[in-house]
């Protein structure tokens, strides 16, 4: 039912949002009930809104209910946002305050409605909103979904949410969307005197390969933290000069690298935060081109993942 209502348009539907760690405290924080915020979120936009269980670093927030609903609840964690950095600000010395970001899982079949021809429709949605709104190349592991940053003032999010619902509204996802289930967390991880240490029980194991990923870290400051595509602040690593680089990898081991349906390959580009090409195969040739595009820090990391696998 498309009726337009005072409230926006009549319509369910379904928003995934991906959130770091961080949903914990903001959503669910020590000083309320668990749950008190979410709940009031949920009794005063009227959408569902659920927070995905697990031990991951990673939660899936799924908004559902008519579109006026999904933008109360998006402008209520969007303030929810804003609040957390005015509070962390509070001592720091830092004087330019950084954007409320959020990140939006899509199906990738609908991405390119939303980047439209030649990158028009972003262009439209960045410059009328005044938000910026980044399309991830790849998609999530394991699924046919792609990341959407959005990142700006509260008000900006919420005006780039609703042009964003209107194109999803108008291109429906085609064929079955596999979604992205966020994968537990790994054994805890500590760094001491230059080394890495996985916990396991009550010991602690060095752990070589992940010594040299934390040297190689160090080497390059700033560093990307491990499994963070996007800086936290758009713009904020703009100062880190990007080169590619380029290496040759014999074609009886291009399997191992990119896994079943590209899987590994996007673990590399994750971790690294570089970007990762493949050439196509030659005729007549053993070999096959890489280029790996980032900053010195993410060459160096998606190379030592390229010879770890």
């Amino acid at each position: 039912d498309t009726k337009v209502t005072e409230g926006g348009l009549n319509v369910t539907l379904t928003i995934r949002l991906l959130m770091h760690g961080k949903v914990k405290h903001l959503l669910l924080p020590q000083s309320l009930p668990k749950g008190e915020t979410v709940k009031k979120m949920r009794e005063e936009s009227g959408a569902r809104i659920n927070i995905s269980e697990g031990s991951c670093p990673e939660r899936i927030v799924t908004i559902t209910g008519p579109t006026d609903a999904i933008f109360k609840a998006f402008s209520m964690i969007a303030l929810k946002f804003e609040e957390d950095i005015n509070a962390s600000m509070t001592n720091s010395t830092v004087t330019s305050k950084p954007p409320v970001t959020l990140r939006l899982v899509v199906p990738a079949s609908q991405c390119g409605s939303l980047i439209g021809k030649g990158g028009s429709k972003i262009k439209e949605i960045r410059e009328s909103t005044g938000a910026q709104v980044q399309v991830a190349g790849d998609m999530l592991p394991n699924s046919t979904e792609r990341a959407v940053t959005i990142s700006g003032t509260p008000d900006a999010i919420i005006q780039c949410v609703k042009q964003i619902c209107v194109v999803m509204l108008e291109s429906p996802p085609k064929g079955a969307t596999i979604p992205y289930r966020p994968k537990p967390a790994s054994a805890p991880i500590i760094f001491a005197g230059g080394q890495a240490f996985t916990i396991q029980g009550q010991y602690a194991i060095p752990h070589p390969d992940l010594t040299k990923l934390h040297q190689l870290a160090m080497q390059h400051p700033p560093f990307t933290p491990l499994g963070q595509t996007t800086p936290g602040f758009p713009g904020l690593d703009a100062t880190t000069p990007t080169s590619s680089h380029e290496l040759t990898i014999p074609n009886d081991l291009i399997g191992c690298i990119i896994g079943r349906q590209g899987s590994k390959i996007n673990e590399i580009r994750q971790m690294s935060g570089a970007q990762i090409k493949i050439a196509n195969a030659t005729e007549g040739s053993a070999e096959r081109q890489v280029t790996i595009t980032g900053s010195p820090a993410n060459i160096s990391l998606a190379q030592y993942l390229i010879n770890a696998r």
